[in-house]
């Protein structure tokens, strides 16, 4: 099975108040030196697998740069990075190839250098059409910008576009987000990304929130309820336009679906570089079905060589994921594919689980198939926890 690969690269021009990834603001001086050790990570890939017990594939058919905002680096170092790549992969020539970019960044040089490499697939951090909203959390781009942004990439022959929009930021009313999200089909953008705001303490406007203060425009921030209603309204505005939920967060054209991303969707070998990035590989010992490794959160010690954690996928961790990771998908899940898979009786033990999910109208039925209702999509946190053993619903995010 082909792997999909992730480079993480966690620089930014700035940080957003709502940003809780492992990415900030660093000198560029870092950036060399973090770029040399990432092709070093990839140089070594058969060996860190073998340590890990897994097996690796050479085929791959997806690349994904995330961050961050990987076009901050500098031309070479893009291609640096590329280079590593396909010195040790086998990279097949219709490899969906995407990168990350925050508007503004695009220059003409970064341009080039994408082509050159092969992308064929950019992911733009818009979050919101509206300048002072977007201002409000510390984006740096405005409207005109990402018009432009996606005219370009038109122009040099990328035309498979994401548009990232964010739900829920300060100052959006349903007035506003109506504006960005006709912006947003207006510009012909063949997939959308639309996430609810988070609201924890990994982020500088989260823990502004829970704290009950006004910085970062907080006291402007919509209630749950709102931002709930923003995301049905989004769902059913993108899919009039032709461009239906295929996933909790995703809305894509037919046959434009992220590759990437749903290979941890269902369950597919990924390998991650970089700053926090993880990894699922199948198992080369027969013990475990798979293993996950992941690499340090923090930069520094990342680049000191700290070990990576691994946890090892069990039968009984993978028939968990199976539907917490297949329920994200509106196909939803195929009890018969389980069954053949884990054996009729793991299937019996979750009918009364099941059931009640679906009295509840949080799930669906379909054929051999259990899906999310619309109301299970806004809960699907309550929804997952429910396949989970009760020593591991507190880890599902």
């Amino acid at each position: 099975m082909p792997l999909g690969i992730y480079i993480s690269v966690p620089f930014c021009r700035t940080k957003c108040s709502y940003c809780n990834f492992a990415s900030d603001v660093f000198s560029r001086a870092v950036f060399e030196r973090y770029v040399g050790c990432v092709c070093s990570d990839i140089a070594n890939a058969q060996r860190t697998a073998e340590e890990m017990g897994a097996t690796i594939e050479r085929e791959v058919d997806s690349i994904y740069l995330g961050g961050g905002t990987p076009t901050v680096l500098d031309p070479g170092q893009l291609q640096q990075i590329f280079n590593a790549l396909k010195a040790q992969f086998s990279v097949a020539i219709d490899t969906e190839i995407t990168v990350e970019c925050a508007p503004g960044t695009l220059t003409q040089q970064v341009l080039e250098v994408l082509l050159r490499c092969g992308v064929n697939r950019v992911s733009l951090g818009v979050q919101s059409f509206i300048d002072a909203e977007a201002a409000a959390v510390g984006r740096l781009h405005k409207r005109a910008i990402v018009l432009d942004d996606i005219a370009r990439l038109r122009a040099a022959g990328i035309s498979n576009i994401n548009v990232d929009l964010i739900a829920g930021l300060p100052h959006q009313t349903a007035e506003s987000w109506q504006v960005s999200l006709a912006e947003t089909i207006a510009t012909g953008v063949p997939h959308v990304s639309i996430y609810m705001l988070e609201i924890d303490d990994d982020s500088r406007l989260g823990r502004e929130l829970i704290a009950g203060g006004t910085r970062y425009h907080a006291h402007f921030v919509p209630d749950e309820d709102a931002t709930a209603d923003f995301y049905v309204a989004a769902g059913e505005k993108l899919t009039a336009a032709g461009i239906p939920q295929y996933e909790i967060s995703n809305f894509a054209r037919p046959g434009l679906e992220s590759r990437h991303n749903l290979k941890y969707w269902t369950r597919q070998p990924y390998l991650g570089f970089g700053v926090d990035a993880h990894s699922m590989l199948l198992s080369s010992t027969g013990q475990q079905e798979a293993v996950r490794f992941s690499t340090s959160d923090n930069l520094e010690k990342f680049v000191a060589g700290s070990p990576l954690e691994s946890t090892p996928v069990t039968q009984k961790t993978a028939f968990e994921e199976c539907f917490f990771l297949g329920l994200r998908l509106n196909r939803g899940v195929d009890l018969g594919a389980i069954a053949a898979k884990f054996g009729t009786e793991s299937i019996e033990s979750l009918r009364p689980t099941i059931s009640e999910l679906i009295g509840n109208d949080m799930m669906q039925r379909d054929g051999d198939f259990i899906l999310l209702s619309p109301r299970g999509r806004l809960l699907s946190n309550e929804v997952f926890q429910a396949f989970l053993a009760p020593s591991d619903a507190s880890t599902v995010t």
